[in-house]
């Protein structure tokens, strides 16, 4: 930018190394682009399903009716076995992350009809019994897929 749009001391400074940058890392944990997850959609957005931030904070992906391995989405139709495949992912990013589920703080549960919330929660409920974690529920208009009925995220923080 031209120094001339600032007024004289009002000039936006050059940007300054953050000291942190350089010691600052994040695992990724099952890296995918979307090119290849989503063939049928013009996308092409690298992502993964967990992050491990520094300070071993971890942040899943939404996991939804989908088998990790395969990609093929399960329970078509059914928003309780879709909520028992999104729980088993996630039991499965948190171990592949060095945690488990009693490290979780905080989850998210979205649904496409408020009609599936109590079926949902009550897998939700025994999946984490004991773990007490902060909860929202949202009832969204959709999912990324017309045949996902349930998504679930977690933020977990495992201990040193």
């Amino acid at each position: 930018m031209e120094a001339s749009l600032f007024p004289a001391g009002l000039r936006p400074r050059p940007a300054r190394a953050n000291p942190f940058q350089a010691t600052m890392k994040h695992t990724r944990i099952r890296p995918f682009n979307t090119k290849a997850t989503y063939p049928e959609q013009s996308l092409d957005n690298d992502l993964c399903q967990a992050v491990v931030a520094r300070g071993s904070t971890v942040f899943l992906r939404g996991q939804i009716g989908q088998n990790l391995d395969t990609s093929e989405s399960v329970c078509i139709g059914d928003a309780a076995g879709q909520a028992e495949q999104a729980m088993a992912n996630i039991a499965m990013l948190l171990k592949e992350a060095g945690g488990e589920l009693k490290d979780i703080c905080k989850i998210t549960i979205y649904l496409i009809d408020p009609r599936y919330r109590e079926a949902v929660y009550r897998v939700v409920g025994r999946w984490l019994q004991g773990v007490h974690p902060v909860s929202t529920g949202l009832v969204v208009s959709a999912l990324a897929r017309p045949e996902w009925l349930v998504e679930i995220d977690a933020t977990a923080v495992i201990p040193d």
